[in-house]
C-alpha cells in the first residue's frame, strides 16, 4: 500500500515543507522591517505608480507610509491605494515555486520555469494592483469584492494555468506516472 501512495505522499510532504520554509524565511524577511515597507513591497508599488502615470495617464505617486508597512498609491493628497506586504506577490511566488518543486521533473526544466513563472506571476501582479487603482477610483463601492475575489482568483488562476503548463506540457515526469 505504501508503494501505491509514494509518489503524492512524497510530493505533499515536499510542497508542505517548502511551502512552511518559504513562508518562515518570508515571515523572518518582513519581520525585519518592522513597522516600515520591506523593498518588494516598495518596487512593486514605484513600478506600478509608473504604469499607472505613463500608461494610463494617471499622475500617482508610491509614497512610504511614516507609521505602518504601508506603500501608499496617491494621486496629490488622496491615498487611493494602500499596498500591503501581502500585495507583493511573494507568497504567490512561494505557493507557485513549492508545486513545481515538489512536483519534480527535469531539474534544466525546472531552473528555467520557474523564474519564468515567477516573472509571469511578478507581471500579473503588478496589472492586478494597476486595476485595483483603477477600481478604487471609477467603482470605489466595489473595492472590496474586486480585491477580495476578482482579483485574488485571477492572480492563482494564473498559478493554476502555470501548473497546468508544467505538469501537462514541460514535464517529463507524466512519462515516469505512466511507468509506474
Amino acid at each position: 500500500m505504501w508503494k501505491e501512495f509514494k509518489p503524492a505522499i512524497r510530493f505533499v510532504l515536499i510542497f508542505v515543507g517548502l511551502y512552511f520554509t518559504g513562508n518562515l524565511v518570508y515571515g523572518f524577511y518582513i519581520s525585519l522591517h518592522g513597522n516600515t515597507p520591506d523593498a518588494v513591497t516598495k518596487l512593486v508599488s514605484e513600478q506600478s505608480a509608473w504604469f499607472l502615470t505613463h500608461v494610463f495617464g494617471y499622475e500617482v505617486n508610491a509614497v512610504s507610509n511614516a507609521t505602518g508597512p504601508t506603500v501608499f498609491l496617491k494621486t496629490g493628497e488622496y491615498n487611493v491605494l494602500n499596498v500591503f506586504e501581502g500585495c507583493n506577490g511573494i507568497n504567490v511566488f512561494i505557493v507557485f515555486t513549492a508545486f513545481i518543486v515538489a512536483f519534480n521533473g527535469n531539474l534544466r526544466k525546472l531552473l528555467w520555469y520557474v523564474p519564468f513563472g515567477i516573472l509571469i506571476l511578478y507581471a500579473s501582479n503588478l496589472l492586478r494592483i494597476v486595476f485595483l487603482y483603477w477600481t478604487a477610483v471609477t467603482y470605489h463601492r466595489y473595492f472590496y469584492y474586486v480585491h477580495k475575489y476578482i482579483f485574488t482568483g485571477a492572480i492563482y488562476g494564473v498559478v493554476f494555468i502555470l501548473w497546468i503548463i508544467w505538469v501537462y506540457q514541460l514535464n517529463d515526469r507524466k512519462k515516469t506516472i505512466a511507468a509506474e
